[in-house]
């Protein structure tokens, strides 16, 4: 029987790489024909050399953009060309763009994964309801299926009536628990050359960040909470991966974070592929943002045993538990951050106990294997009603 022909749809290469591809690798050994769509920011040619369809579509982040009227027309006659089945989308503006241009185009099947609603509890009541109606709308009227990551927003759209029950899914989210993210399979010459190359000595503690350098990651929280640590113990060194992208709305927040990170232990390396690596390097994970779905990033630290400071918001508190694998503060709060730090820099027990905890809820929550095959099997049943 023939396999659908597959289109997965975000907002950058970025994502494709650090979300998509294990999934679009089972799908594509399982039969499928997929083919990805998204804005190159240089990614491109790394994906394509491990066998990925990239196809280009230049989204802008703001989604009330003249050039993202283009990239949805680019990406409807991309979709009328090669005739998808099943149109996947993901990210919040690809996913509002990416479902217009599918529905205009006729596709059958189509399905959004929210990896974390774009309206949060953090916002105004006014801008909180404008993007919960419109996510409802276009669940309403441009989406098929419904895959939801958090279980916050899945009850949320069961309740709220998005879309028909039986069309709306609970995702979760996972890695790859014990071929990738296992601390016992790191490769200690590896972590010896990492050590030596960011300059961390014996006696070292080190916290680390994932994402992107922007205020709504929390990374002013962070750089200011760091400080007063460093103050209280310059033993303390602070890992941030992630790139400043020319392309965020708030460039004053770069900047500003530019002179942020011009500090002695404060390192900034950029977008990075040993994440194994350098967390097997760590002892702290932290993830203090104001908005999130259900991160991986804290679910790669859970894996490799890290304590995880992270804010109490949807998704970060359905993988961090206080006093088990580490805290949650309020967003926003560097006070609070500084504290829960602290307590962990100064404790190694702890940080071991949480760690090994993590581990343990990872294992038994977060299997990327489980979240494929959910995927895997929905592909399945709308191949078997198109053919």
């Amino acid at each position: 029987m023939r396999k659908a022909k597959i289109l997965q749809v975000c907002a950058i290469d970025v994502s494709t790489d650090a979300l998509l591809k294990p999934m679009v690798l089972k799908s594509m050994e399982a039969g499928f024909k997929v083919h990805n769509a998204c804005n190159d920011t240089g990614k491109f040619a790394a994906l394509r050399q491990e066998g990925l369809e990239m196809r280009e579509i230049p989204f802008e982040r703001k989604i009330f953009s003249l050039l993202n009227i283009k990239a949805t027309y680019q990406l409807y006659k991309l979709i009328r060309k090669e005739r998808y089945e099943v149109v996947h989308v993901h990210t919040p503006v690809a996913a509002v763009l990416g479902r217009i241009a599918s529905k205009l185009a006729g596709v059958r099947h189509i399905l959004y994964t929210a990896h974390g609603f774009y309206f949060h509890e953090g916002m105004s009541k006014s801008t909180y309801t404008f993007f919960f109606q419109l996510e409802k709308w276009m669940a309403r009227f441009c989406t098929n299926w419904l895959l939801l990551q958090s279980e916050e927003d899945y009850e949320l759209c069961k309740r709220s009536r998005f879309m028909r029950e039986e069309r709306i899914i609970h995702l979760s989210n996972g890695v790859d628990l014990f071929g990738k993210f296992n601390r016992a399979l790191v490769d200690p010459e590896a972590q010896k050359e990492l050590r030596a190359e960011l300059r961390i000595e014996p006696g070292d503690i080190v916290i680390t960040f994932i994402g992107r350098l922007v205020r709504e990651k929390g990374i002013f929280e962070i750089t200011e909470a760091f400080k007063r640590l460093y103050e209280h113990n310059p033993r303390v060194k602070l890992i941030l991966i992630g790139e400043l992208f020319k392309g965020e709305p708030d460039q004053e927040s770069i900047h500003l974070l530019r002179e942020q990170m011009e500090h002695p232990g404060i390192m900034p390396v950029g977008y990075r592929k040993d994440i194994v690596e350098i967390m097997s390097v760590s002892d702290i994970f932290t993830l203090p943002s104001y908005r999130e779905g259900l991160p991986r990033s804290i679910i790669e630290a859970m894996a490799m045993e890290l304590p995880v400071v992270a804010t109490n918001i949807r998704g970060c508190r359905e993988e961090v538990f206080n006093g088990m694998n580490g805290y949650l503060v309020e967003a926003r709060n560097a006070d609070a951050l500084y504290e829960k730090l602290h307590l962990l820099t100064e404790d190694k027990d702890m940080r071991i106990r949480y760690g090994k905890k993590g581990r343990e809820i990872a294992v038994e929550r977060f299997n990327e294997q489980e979240v494929i095959r959910k995927q895997l099997s929905l592909f399945n049943s709308l191949t078997k009603e198109s053919s």
